[in-house]
């Protein structure tokens, strides 16, 4: 259970509140989704854990909102890139995104790209709120975190709760100036990788375009490819995208989907431990995608990101000329949701 002082303890399948106690089994209650809040520490800074008896989800609301863990109980598996140092160093405001932590699911808003904002102002490497300490506070049912802006004139909240197999996130971005403010959000959840990751979009996405400068199978900036089989821009030969090609030590690719969102959602599929992720959202509010994948080209890291977001190219500025970005109306408000369910094949 979770909200207003109830406190958890288990034995066998007995959960303990401080008004009583029940023991439930799966036999006798098999629809019962039974919830946990726990204030804890992880990597030496203050977490938040969201647990039920399917998954697992750890939040580091003074890094940024961070989800460091989404963890599913069934088959023991870690979705999200963990981290291989011991502790984390909290990044200060306007930090360079590469030279701090990059595991886990970080939000970027209101940018990715560091320039300027079509308001005139600075967007930092990577937006604002990864570098910015979130407000946190327990719900009935998971809890809300905030952040303010203390350069742009926006509020972001966000509310977490479990359901089943399920990580529900709803987010409101709130303006409080009196001109429209466009922004890109996407949530930069790095996913672990191996041989046997695939991705799955709806039907009818065939085109993407590359938008990282130092991609050898992929080309520069604006090179566009057909989806998922396209040729390699290196050696000539036919590569699946979707299967995250080439298998080559030292790459790095990021591409977006030319075209918007068929439907909302989209999914990392481990054969290995028949499991899909699946990501959905409301693809009117979310309308584009990207996918990151670096196999050691980028910090000797392996992972892989589906990026479902609001506008595109990681360049506000750029998305806002050319009406591929999101904006919150003048004294206004911007809502959407992601549901990050860790499914059975």
């Amino acid at each position: 259970m979770i909200g207003n002082g109830l406190e958890r303890s288990r034995v066998g399948k007995t959960t303990l509140t401080n008004e009583k106690m029940e023991t439930i089994s799966k036999e006798e209650q098999p629809m019962i989704d039974v919830s946990t809040y726990q204030k804890t520490e992880c990597r030496g800074l203050k977490a938040i854990v969201l647990e039920n008896e399917s998954i697992r989800s750890v939040i580091l609301p003074d890094y940024g909102g961070k989800m460091v863990s989404f963890f599913d109980k069934s088959i023991g598996y870690e979705w999200l890139y963990q981290a291989k140092n011991e502790s984390l160093t909290i990044p200060p405001y306007g930090a360079d995104f590469s030279e701090y932590d990059s595991s886990g699911f970080d939000e970027m808003f209101p940018g990715i790209d560091q320039g300027p904002h079509p308001n005139g102002e600075e967007i930092p490497d990577h937006g604002e709120v990864w570098a910015l300490p979130w407000a946190c506070r327990p719900t009935v049912d998971g809890v809300e975190l905030s952040v303010k802006s203390p350069k742009f004139p926006y509020v972001l909240k966000k509310r977490m709760r479990l359901h089943g197999n399920t990580v529900e996130i709803h987010y409101e971005a709130t303006n409080k100036s009196s001109k429209p403010f466009p922004f890109i959000w996407t949530p930069h959840a790095l996913l672990n990788m191996n041989e046997s990751t695939e991705i799955e979009v709806p039907a009818g996405m065939n085109q993407v375009m590359s938008v990282e400068g130092g991609s050898e199978h992929l080309g520069g900036w604006g090179t566009n490819h057909t989806y998922p089989e396209t040729a390699s821009l290196k050696t000539g030969e036919r590569i699946n995208l979707s299967h995250l090609e080439p298998v080559e030590e030292g790459t790095a690719e990021k591409f977006y989907f030319t075209e918007p969102l068929s439907e909302g959602w989209c999914s990392l599929v481990q054969a290995d431990v028949q499991r899909r992720l699946t990501y959905r959202f409301p693809k009117e509010k979310v309308p584009y995608l990207g996918v990151w994948k670096t196999r050691g080209g980028y910090r000797g890291e392996h992972n892989v990101a589906l990026e479902p977001c609001t506008g595109v190219y990681d360049d506000v500025y750029l998305a806002e000329k050319i009406g591929k970005a999101s904006s919150i109306p003048a004294e206004g408000s911007y809502s959407w949701k992601l549901h990050i369910s860790s499914e059975q094949l």
